[in-house]
């Protein structure tokens, strides 16, 4: 039976597909790429049939898919991985046995990895949260940014449509002052641009840029990935490291404290 694999694609930067993804790729006859994927990951799509996964409705979809399977296994390159926010969910349902999905280099790592910083830091970010305003505002009862930032949370913000000066503002009742702030546009691909500051003078760095794409007539996502938090300006020292080697890896080296 031929499958349809659901690769995590990371930011889309083509260097950061996994091993398994490349090999599995490789054997697929047609490629749902999303827009630009079948640019940065021209390289692994020669010969291919590569279609752009939101040009269809959900039905025409699978009908398209049911096709494509008679002739041969299928691949959708999925931005970041299945893990956040992912719009495929519903398809790997309705596919059921015929769906693999194989995890990627995430967003939210690819970022962390950018601005070589640790979300979870002891004695700095003891929790990170992970959030979009849409997801947010689709109950009533739902917690606000506000309520959900604090002193010491690491918030990383998926998909914002809160013009930047509205989201700082709630940002900054949650935190209760101007926390260190990155904004990572396109991370991986062309156009790649990181602004970091902190809640107080993050619209002034960014200024008249549509990171969110709130203003343009065309409403895809932004690919825009936020954090803000303590940890981003914070520096340790090794401590934390040695009370470790101390206390947990060298008994695990002796056989101890099992």
């Amino acid at each position: 039976m031929n499958l349809v694999y659901f690769i995590g694609a990371g930011p889309g930067d083509a260097d950061l597909l996994t091993l398994k993804g490349a090999r599995l790729l490789r054997q697929c006859r047609t490629v749902f790429a999303p827009t630009p994927f079948e640019v940065t990951f021209a390289e692994h799509l020669v010969a291919k049939k590569v279609l752009i996964p939101f040009d269809y409705f959900f039905t025409e979809l699978l009908e398209l898919l049911d096709q494509e399977l008679r002739h041969g296994e299928v691949a959708f390159l999925v931005p970041g991985d299945l893990t956040f926010y992912s719009p495929f969910q519903a398809l790997i349902d309705a596919l059921g046995t015929r769906a693999a999905v194989v995890p990627g280099v995430g967003t939210a790592n690819a970022a962390s990895a950018w601005l070589k910083k640790t979300l979870d830091l002891p004695g700095v970010c003891n929790r990170a949260l992970i959030v979009s305003p849409r997801t947010l505002g689709d109950a009533a009862d739902a917690p606000t940014l506000a309520q959900l930032a604090a002193p010491g949370v690491a918030m990383l913000i998926y998909m914002n449509n809160i013009p930047l000066p509205q989201l700082c503002g709630q940002l900054r009742q949650g935190y209760g002052g101007a926390v260190p702030i990155a904004i990572l546009h396109r991370l991986g691909l062309p156009g790649e641009t990181v602004v970091t500051g902190d809640l107080d003078d993050i619209v002034a760095k960014v200024g008249d840029r549509d990171f969110f794409n709130l203003d343009g007539p065309v409403k895809r996502p932004a690919l825009t990935l936020i954090i803000v938090g303590e940890t981003l300006t914070a520096t340790v020292d090794g401590s934390w490291w040695d009370w470790r080697r101390e206390h947990l890896w060298r008994f695990r080296e002796n056989g101890e404290g099992e």
